[in-house]
């Protein structure tokens, strides 16, 4: 049985999440939810710049809650973009501190949880985690040829809940994990699809950095001979073109807002919600309607890449992350995929549990945590 008290950070890219458990009880769960108008500020700067408003959101939560700082035994983050590394629990040390600080795959807001746990955790005396981060790398050498030798096709995507929903789903299958062949799709502010072979996620797309469909914020891959000319057009800078890529791009681009559950709610019923960026001068509920399906459409392309990965023989299909509610999107994917296996949908990603657990583990098994 679980002894610890252990606050969980997950900072999100258009959200972010904090738990604080006692032993195996959650003592509660907050969610904050960011506009684009809420991130805009900070959008030309590095993820760091946001360290402040999400370390207050994360203190600010235990205020609420009266729980006092002093009877924490450890505090984990969601792991970012360092270094490609094997999943499992890791020690936020120096080494792992300054890179997730310089974010040296990616700048990301999952960069941050391992920031803030160790900032919380340092004065207090006590142990800062993080676990199965984004740049878990168990790709196979075919899936990293991108056709530019310079320019490997790398693995970053959403390891956490990808390996938490493969487990639950070979479960309901009735098989061990490492025994499945299983196409798993989160979706929130980022969208990856991967390949989970025996336990491995043996392809994926990058899901920061221009790979795979586009997503609520990102732009997904693009053509490329026209994003070159974008570049070198002289009416874009480099930080205009990274926003494109990240931020800026697709579902926001193109309907003003990257909140699904607005753009679900005026595509159902016409109602606007205030502050999300809808303007039905801009876009109509048809338009926004066409922009989601292209989303989806393109999550079934990535879904069938994969499938070919596995050689057709495939378990199951996993929905999950945020996306997974999605009551405009959910059902247009499985109407486009539901041939290839059956689609399992497990809305939302109980990370916050996963990082506990992860936490738990380190706490009791010292000689788990691995070194970075």
């Amino acid at each position: 049985m679980a002894e610890h008290n252990i606050l969980v950070i997950n900072p999100g890219s258009t959200s972010d999440e904090v738990s604080y458990f006692r032993g195996d009880s959650e003592v509660f769960h907050k969610t904050v939810r960011y506009s684009p108008d809420d991130l805009k500020p900070y959008e030309r700067e590095k993820i760091t710049a946001q360290f402040g408003l999400r370390r207050r959101m994360a203190l600010e939560a235990l205020k609420e809650h009266g729980v006092d700082l002093k009877e924490l035994h450890a505090v984990i983050g969601r792991g970012g973009l360092v270094k490609p590394i094997e999943g499992g629990v890791y020690e936020v040390t120096d080494a792992l501190l300054a890179d997730l600080r310089e974010g040296v795959l990616g700048d990301h807001p999952s960069n941050l949880g391992g920031i803030i746990a160790r900032d919380i955790a340092g004065p207090l005396g006590i142990k800062a985690f993080i676990a199965d981060p984004v740049v878990v790398d168990e790709m196979e050498p075919l899936a990293r040829y991108s056709g530019m030798p310079e320019n490997p096709r790398i693995s970053i995507f959403h390891a956490l809940n990808q390996k938490r929903v493969g487990r639950h789903a070979a479960a309901q299958l009735g098989k061990p994990y490492r025994e499945c062949r299983l196409i798993v799709m989160h979706g929130g502010g980022g969208i990856s699809v991967g390949a989970h072979l025996n336990g491995r996620v043996v392809d994926v797309n990058n899901a920061l950095n221009g790979d795979g469909p586009f997503t609520p914020q990102r732009s997904g891959g693009v053509p490329a001979g026209g994003l070159v000319g974008m570049c070198f057009s002289g009416k874009y800078t480099k930080q205009d073109m990274l926003l494109k890529l990240k931020g800026r791009g697709g579902l926001v681009a193109y309907t003003g807002t990257s909140d699904c559950i607005a753009l679900e709610k005026y595509i159902l019923t016409g109602e606007v919600k205030p502050g999300s960026g809808l303007d039905p001068a801009r876009i109509s509920r048809e338009k926004a309607r066409e922009a989601v399906s292209a989303m989806g459409y393109q999550i079934c392309k990535e879904i069938g890449a994969m499938a070919a990965v596995l050689e057709g023989k495939v378990d199951a299909i996993v929905l999950t992350g945020g996306l997974a509610y999605d009551k405009v999107l959910v059902p247009e994917i499985k109407r486009r995929v539901g041939w290839i296996a059956p689609v399992l949908t497990y809305p939302g990603g109980d990370e916050m549990t996963a990082l506990r657990a992860a936490a738990e583990i380190a706490l009791k098994t010292p000689a788990a945590v691995k070194k970075y």
